[in-house]
């Protein structure tokens, strides 16, 4: 990976772990991959994250089920719900596949230079 990428997928990792929204799986990963960088364990730990951040990045549709259902009211409280769906259906509608929430844009980020990182 060259030192452009390399440093923009640094960026993108902080700014995961920073997002409220970043699930616990996705931290531990993303930390780890961190901590290993420049050590034998960073492939490893690459190929960890990136399998990780494939599975916890929200799809638009899981996102529209959860929000329009009970559950998703009793999380997020029924405006705040609703303005998820309202928002997850406007993107849907403009070809959009995923959340875009700080921690899935940055796992989109990420997985954009999924390439480069496993090399």
């Amino acid at each position: 990976m060259n030192e452009t990428t390399k440093q923009s997928v640094v960026k993108q990792v902080n700014a995961l772990l920073r997002a409220p929204s970043c699930c616990a799986g996705a931290k531990t990963a993303a930390q780890a991959w961190l901590d290993a960088r420049g050590t034998a364990q960073e492939a490893a730990a690459a190929q960890a994250m990136i399998a990780e951040l494939e599975q916890d990045i929200m799809p638009l549709d899981g996102l529209i089920a959860f929000a329009s259902s009970e559950a998703g009211a009793k999380v997020f409280g029924a405006e705040r719900a609703q303005a998820l769906l309202s928002h997850a259906q406007e993107r849907k509608a403009a070809g959009e596949t995923f959340c875009d929430c700080p921690a899935c844009a940055a796992v989109a980020a990420i997985l954009a230079q999924k390439d480069a990182i496993l090399c």
